[in-house]
């Protein structure tokens, strides 16, 4: 039974593999009225999600990280007018606006056709597929992959450099990566890459120096810190103001209030832009709870 179940599904597999052929080799989708999707790709065809609710901030509300912005908004400024721009490796803490601010960034060039297309890690190195079918439509996209990062001895990360390292992106003007990462060279470091030093093994540190040279491919580097308390609790002060406008609330904040916030991020371990909003919102819901008691 077990031999002609085998039989069975291998039929179907060569089945399958023979109804692929007739399958489009892209399912396309409308680019105009669609202005992020996620990208599947296949041995014999690829398809595009449209994402209806993408989550997107204002860059008003992107508070502390001034700088970064202004860098961020001038490479897609000159990509959108079609002038030599960068890919970015935006790296650093969790919750401090890295892909935030990537969605900020579609939400002011959108109208000016930009689009964004998020890119899992292990399609990444289909980059050159993807050139193939959008490098002639009338759009500027940012390839988006999203907390990159590869294991010490996961190796496919050679294949993305050597993607990033041919002429794919070089040769098509509307496509320009952008990605993020908690590391800022991508790959976790072994201890013993920690203890090498000098020429005490010159071998593992050229090995060193290829796991590195991943993010010298990126031509713009954004690093993103964890904010300092009084960073932290203007965010918050911010986002406290901004949804008691929208529930039309009056109240002013308290020392209780930062107490509690300080408290709140001290319990998460991290003090950024997520901390506070979501701080916020616990405040605020409180407060209207309050209200209704």
């Amino acid at each position: 039974m077990d031999q002609e179940l085998r039989q069975l599904l291998n039929k179907l597999e060569s089945l399958a593999d023979d109804l692929r052929v007739f399958l489009p080799k892209t399912v396309s989708i409308d680019w105009e009225h669609t202005f992020a999707a996620k990208w599947r790709y296949h041995e014999t065809y690829s398809t595009f999600h449209p994402i209806k609710n993408l989550e997107t901030y204002d860059l008003e509300d992107l508070l502390e990280i001034d700088r970064h912005k202004t860098s961020l908004i001038n490479n897609t400024e000159l990509f959108c007018r079609g002038l030599p721009a960068n890919n970015a490796l935006l790296w650093g803490a969790r919750g401090t606006g890295k892909s935030s601010l990537i969605h900020a960034i579609l939400q002011k060039f959108g109208d000016r056709g930009l689009r964004l297309i998020e890119v899992e890690k292990n399609y990444l190195t289909e980059i050159g597929v993807l050139a193939e079918i959008l490098g002639t439509l009338p759009y500027k996209f940012v390839i988006f992959c999203d907390d990159l990062s590869f294991d010490a001895f996961d190796f496919s990360y050679k294949d993305l450099k050597s993607a990033l390292e041919g002429s794919v992106l070089t040769a098509t003007t509307n496509l320009l990566l952008y990605v993020t990462s908690n590391r800022r060279h991508l790959i976790t470091e072994r201890q013993r890459d920690n203890e090498i030093s000098g020429t005490e093994d010159l071998h593992e540190a050229e090995a060193i120096e290829e796991k590195i040279s991943l993010s010298d491919r990126f031509g713009l580097w954004l690093a993103f810190h964890p904010f300092d308390q009084d960073q932290y609790l203007r965010v918050v002060n911010h986002w406290i103001q901004k949804l008691a406008i929208q529930y039309q609330l009056t109240l002013d904040t308290t020392e209780d209030t930062r107490k509690q916030a300080l408290q709140w991020a001290l319990n998460r371990g991290v003090r950024s832009g997520r901390t506070a909003a979501h701080f916020a919102q616990h405040w605020i819901g409180n407060k209207l709870l309050e209200q209704t008691e």
